[in-house]
């Protein structure tokens, strides 16, 4: 009963991980498409898991056809032992984290659509047959698959589960293309920040603890093994981490926060295959290598304008492979000849990387022909979470509005406003703002509507040599203390001192006609 309950508790830790990979992967994606992206590590744990329990689980854990398939054990169900039971839901949780790894890596440019397709294709064929050939033993009285009987050593996972992750990835970030704006005209990478980094570093954590029953309970039973297990699981991560900090800070001069991520992650990955046979200072050696190697991978990614959103084809599948081959370099096994082993771990690998990415690439290269896996432009500006499921949010609604406005100019629309939030209190302040800015403009208007009227007025005194102040009616244009009040008393005062001038002669000189006194003619009598 001790094994049956760690087992289960194991379960829970690999269930604890799909959290983290979503945080890992919304955190580093922005946030117009951080919502499609839980929604996928939602999704394909779903599919996975069923699909897996309806005849992925046969195909991997059956009776072996020929080292190839398996042929029993359909549709898994309490009627049988609880051991059995204990071992098919830790192995489910195998493979929703063998799909999981894809979402991150094509995140912000792929339908929903198209990724079910490729969920249901690894979770139902790619990894379970793969697992057959190296894993079918793991159930008792199975006679195994052809890989494991070649003496194939990966104990929980750096290439059965990992690295078929990442090849999919591969494979579809290759039909797909880049996100736009990743990679210049010369082909310079641009970065594209993550929306959420602490997000993202709680998930590497979630992660991290979720690794303790990953490799810990590969053991399927709470013996001897498991607190050196855990210890290496540990010490790699810490390795990977610390490593991949030191060459961040050699290259760029700072710390960033992707490569404690992915260097930690790449040390778990390294280790996973050879937690049981290394001892503790080879464990922290194949952590800080796998580090190094899924930086490198990184980067001949980028040269390659391969653009993996969150590096998962770096440190599942660099660092997976590497930790494969670790088994032959650095265990400690008894009776066998290392170079022999070493050609056994590349078979391995090879295998891996023709089935998990030369299968899915001509499959979705046909559908990508007949239906296109990657959404439109206008989408992709857009985000996904509103183009692939209507999610808007406060930030969207925001946006909308100011780009309606700069498009319009209509001065009208306020942005609605969500209490208590960073977003609300921006939303208020932009409001105020375009308060102000309505009222400016509605005082324009008035300005502008009386320098017409104060020039229509000029301009019919001279027109028609009427100097009358009462005629001009500029009395409500004179309170102003502006300007434009200033320049209305100046020119009623001009007209009233000319309207008193005309008074003034006309009383000298009773015979001057209206005509001669607006003309000023030279002809005028002399009083």
């Amino acid at each position: 009963m001790v094994d049956l309950l760690w087992v289960l508790l194991c379960t829970g830790l690999v269930f604890l991980m799909q959290a983290g990979f979503m945080c890992v992967e919304s955190g580093l994606t922005r946030s117009k498409n951080s919502i499609n992206v839980v929604v996928k590590n939602m999704a394909d744990f779903g599919l996975s898991v069923a699909l897996f329990w309806m005849f992925g689980f046969a195909l991997m854990f059956g009776a072996s056809q020929w080292g190839w398939m398996g042929g029993s054990h359909f549709f898994p169900s309490t009627g049988v032992n609880a051991k059995f039971v204990a071992f098919f839901l830790f192995q489910a949780m195998f493979c929703g984290t063998a799909t999981t790894i894809i979402s991150g890596a094509v995140a912000e440019r792929l339908k929903f659509s198209a990724y079910v397709i490729i969920v249901i294709l690894v979770s139902g064929l790619i990894y379970p047959l793969f697992g057959h050939w190296a894993w079918n033993s793991l159930l008792e009285d199975n006679s195994g698959g052809w890989l494991g009987n070649l003496g194939f050593i990966d104990f929980a996972g750096s290439t059965v589960v990992h690295s078929v992750g990442a090849w999919v990835s591969l494979a579809t970030l290759t039909i797909v293309g880049a996100r736009q704006g990743r990679f210049s005209a010369e082909g310079k990478p641009n970065k594209i920040q993550g929306s959420n980094l602490p997000f993202s570093m709680l998930g590497a954590l979630l992660l991290w603890f979720g690794w303790i029953g990953f490799n810990g309970g590969s053991t399927l039973a709470l013996n001897d093994q498991v607190p050196g297990i855990i210890l290496n699981t540990i010490l790699a991560g810490v390795a990977g981490m610390i490593t991949a900090a030191i060459l961040s800070w050699i290259q760029h001069r700072l710390l960033e926060v992707e490569p404690l991520i992915n260097g930690m992650l790449a040390g778990l990955v390294a280790v996973t295959a050879c937690c049981d046979v290394v001892s503790t200072p080879l464990a922290f050696v194949v952590g800080s290598t796998g580090a190094s190697v899924a930086l490198l991978v990184s980067y001949g990614l980028m040269r390659s304008q391969i653009d993996d959103a969150v590096d998962a084809v770096a440190v599942h599948g660099g660092a997976g492979a590497w930790g494969t081959l670790c088994v032959a370099l650095f265990g400690q096994l008894e009776n066998v000849n290392r170079i022999s082993q070493l050609s056994i771990q590349l078979l391995g690998v090879g295998v891996c990387f023709a089935w998990a990415f030369g299968l899915p690439w001509l499959i979705l290269k046909a559908v990508n022909h007949f239906f296109p896996l990657r959404v439109t432009e206008e989408e992709e500006v857009m985000g996904l979470n509103i183009s692939e499921h209507r999610a808007k949010t406060d930030t969207y609604d925001l946006f909308q509005v100011m780009d309606y406005q700069a498009k319009t100019s209509d001065l009208s629309l306020r942005v609605p406003v969500e209490p208590f939030t960073e977003v609300g209190h921006i939303a208020t302040r932009y409001n105020q703002v375009m308060d102000s800015l309505a009222r400016n403009h509605d005082d324009n208007i008035d300005t502008l509507e009386q320098i017409y009227t104060l020039t229509a007025a000029a301009a019919a005194v001279i027109e028609n040599n009427r100097f009358d102040p009462e005629a001009l009616e500029l009395d409500g244009m004179c309170d102003r203390n502006d300007e434009l009040g200033t320049l209305a008393r100046v020119l009623q005062q001009l007209v009233a001192a000319v309207h008193q001038r005309e008074q003034a002669l006309a009383e000298l000189n009773p015979a001057l006609t209206d005509a001669q006194l607006h003309t000023g003619s030279k002809d005028t009598p002399r009083p």
